[in-house]
């Protein structure tokens, strides 16, 4: 059986797990029922989960090889119990060889680092989407370049996983300008979202929108800089060829944001 990709919104900071004061208390709702089904939607329960964040980058793409990763608590100025929460799902080195193995196979610089915890765009969205922590999970890191072409042929290189029950999930958002969640950027993230949603779903044309995707309406107003929309092009780089769709919309605080499926 052959799993999807997966890039899904993370929300911001602990979200799911707090009263949200700004705009309408529940509009983080939707978002989290979304997460909550992903692993029953699948067409088998994976075996692990590797996981590119976000808010991980590196000089070259790094893996997370740690056996039971600790929780980085990467978010500022929230309430005092979400920097208590737990997700004590087990690392997987093993799968981390794995992935250093078919990155080098592809000619890819990457390394490896025990140390590194799960940052709140592994925990946060997993805490939802694996209640129980009872998959293994691996994380890795962006390049710090954020190059397209490359992180596509990361994707590329990672496909095999595919098959052998590793669920690729690429963890951002579509929509991330910090100055730019406001009813002032609501026709323009609707803009935004409608050619990725139209992007993705081209198997024949994604990679070349991706590659140059900073040429879309309202690109750097959605993305001032791209490392929550990178995650993304693995997701699909792992899925070449292959058919995208929207699995996920709404719109919260203010601008639109999706989720997406590769190869289901």
């Amino acid at each position: 059986m052959t799993l999807p990709t997966l890039f899904i919104p993370h929300g911001a900071g602990p979200c799911f797990f707090m009263e949200w004061s700004r705009g309408a208390p529940d509009q983080w709702d939707r978002t989290a029922a979304w997460l909550k089904g992903v692993v029953s939607d699948l067409p088998e329960r994976p075996k692990a989960i590797l996981v590119i964040s976000g808010h991980w980058e590196e000089e070259a793409f790094t893996i997370g090889s740690g056996e039971w990763p600790e929780l980085i608590y990467d978010y500022y100025g929230f309430p005092e119990h979400t920097y208590r929460l737990r997700f004590d799902a087990p690392g997987a080195p093993a799968l981390a060889r794995r992935v250093r193995e078919l990155l080098t196979a592809a000619g890819l610089p990457a390394a490896e680092d025990p140390r590194r915890g799960y940052d709140h765009g592994v925990f946060v969205p997993l805490k939802l989407v694996t209640p129980e922590a009872d998959i293994p999970v691996v994380q890795l890191s962006l390049q710090q370049d954020l190059d397209p072409a490359a992180h596509l042929a990361v994707g590329r290189a990672l496909a095999p996983l595919r098959d052998e029950g590793v669920l690729i999930v690429g963890s951002g958002m579509s929509w991330h300008n910090m100055r730019g969640f406001t009813p002032a950027f609501t026709a323009k993230s609707a803009a935004f979202d409608a050619w990725l949603g139209e992007a993705m779903a081209d198997p024949a044309g994604r990679d070349q929108a991706i590659r140059h995707w900073d040429q879309a309406p309202y690109a750097r107003e959605a993305h001032p800089r791209e490392e929550h929309l990178a995650p993304l092009f693995v997701a699909a780089g792992a899925a070449e060829g292959e058919p995208g769709r929207v699995a996920f919309r709404d719109t919260v605080m203010d601008v639109v944001v999706s989720g997406f499926e590769f190869g289901g």
